[in-house]
């Protein structure tokens, strides 16, 4: 995974996007001293049947916030677009275009937007629209001629530095990013921190549920990196 670079900005659908696999290598990137925004789509209003919405909400914005914070990360954003049916399109590749060239990032991190998961299983229209316009964006930031209303009104530049876009959580990663113990005691940190989702998907404590499923997301490289924890992404040169 490259490592010259200072600035990324990170862009998900969801609150809990990021923990399932990412806040490792996030966790290595912030304790070398770089700097890590978090840009959510929404803020997860959908995702706990149990709570109505806008408490859904506000629980899961201030989940999310103490999640990045174990991280090291402390500028998290959302973009307010409606849980479960975010549509891809010119409002969503606005948006982002609009983030990237606000925050100037050199990498830009977003999830598996295929159309399955790993071992088959169907990912969903969330995360399928945030991760192609995340990659779509990232040519409409430095393309003064798109969005032009931004530079002209916004108060912002275009930015054509990014240098890559990196996709977690895929099944073909071809790059990799080596984690220590430390970064792997804070990702499962940072994942446990969402009690309120993870309490309504299982009956397991948070803390033992994000230690086993981080574990084995973390061990799943091992035979590539000679026996060594990582996370894997698919790079994408910009």
């Amino acid at each position: 995974m490259p490592q010259d670079w200072q600035r990324a900005l990170a862009v998900v659908a969801h609150p809990d996007d990021l923990e399932y696999g990412a806040a490792a290598a996030i966790a290595h990137w912030t304790d070398s001293g770089k700097d890590v925004t978090y840009l959510l789509a929404t803020r997860g209003e959908a995702g706990i049947d149990t709570m109505e919405p806008a408490e859904a909400a506000r629980v899961r914005e201030a989940e999310q916030r103490a999640s990045a914070e174990v991280v090291g990360v402390r500028a998290v954003e959302f973009l307010d677009h409606r849980d479960g049916v975010v549509e891809y399109g010119i409002k969503l590749r606005q948006d982002l275009a609009a983030a990237i060239r606000r925050h100037r990032p050199e990498l830009v991190l977003t999830l598996n937007h295929d159309d399955t998961w790993p071992g088959g299983h169907w990912n969903t229209p969330d995360h399928r629209a945030v991760g192609r316009a995340v990659l779509d964006a990232v040519g409409d930031a430095g393309n003064r001629w798109i969005f032009p209303g931004q530079l002209a009104d916004g108060g912002l530049e275009r930015w054509d530095g990014v240098r890559w876009v990196a996709v977690a959580g895929v099944p073909d990663p071809t790059h990799a990013q080596e984690v220590g113990e430390r970064d792997a005691e804070r990702a499962i940190a940072s994942l446990a921190e969402h009690r309120a989702y993870l309490s309504a998907l299982s009956d397991e404590e948070p803390a033992a549920y994000a230690r086993t499923f981080l574990t084995s997301v973390m061990d799943g490289l091992a035979e590539r990196t000679g026996g060594r924890r990582a996370v894997g992404f698919r790079l994408h040169p910009a």
